[in-house]
């Protein structure tokens, strides 16, 4: 009956964490975006332990809105490119919790919910039209599904979320050096 139970939770992938294993996968997913975009500078670290918004930790680097000495469009790049950074991290918490933990697609409505999510997020942080936001959107789901996709990367992603699991906690320049060890980056 258990095997049963544990099926059904398994096929409902949703935006919420079904237990201490889907998170380890999502924050894995999270981490190779970082590789993806370079952007381990943006990340302070990242933690098992932490609720929702709290598993991953921003650097200042993320945090920095300019200064008078900054020009406004510099400013602004910066917030459009955390924006993308942030998106990016979402989609492929999804993508690896689906893809490499579930060996499924991401259902449609989870990706329709991930979209008006983003596009809330694009029109409220950076003022962004929702074509601008839907390429965004677009590319990065295109570009996510195929890291996640492909199944020569799902041992090494595999031990990653292990190495998550045991770790807890990891920085931005840990994650780095554990994802170059398993010859995803």
């Amino acid at each position: 009956m258990k095997h049963k139970e544990k099926d059904k939770e398994e096929k409902a992938l949703t935006l919420e964490y079904s237990n201490e294993d889907d998170r380890a996968y999502g924050l894995a997913g999270m981490a190779i975006s970082l590789a993806a975009l370079d952007a381990f500078d943006r990340i302070a670290e990242v933690s098992l332990d932490g609720d929702g918004d709290t598993m991953v930790e921003f650097s200042n680097e993320y945090y920095f809105s300019g200064s008078p000495s900054i020009s406004p469009k510099s400013t602004w790049d910066n917030l459009v490119h955390n924006f993308h950074i942030t998106a990016s991290m979402v989609i492929s918490n999804v993508m690896s919790r689906s893809m490499v933990r579930m060996h499924r697609d991401v259902p449609v409505d989870v990706l329709g919910a991930l979209h008006d999510e983003i596009l809330r997020e694009g029109r409220d942080s950076c003022g962004l039209e929702d074509d601008e936001i839907d390429a965004l959107f677009n590319r990065t789901l295109s570009y996510s599904r195929r890291i996640f996709s492909n199944p020569r990367l799902h041992p090494a992603i595999d031990e990653f979320a292990r190495i998550i699991s045991r770790r807890r906690t990891l920085s931005g320049n840990e994650i780095r050096d554990e994802l170059r060890l398993l010859q995803i980056i």
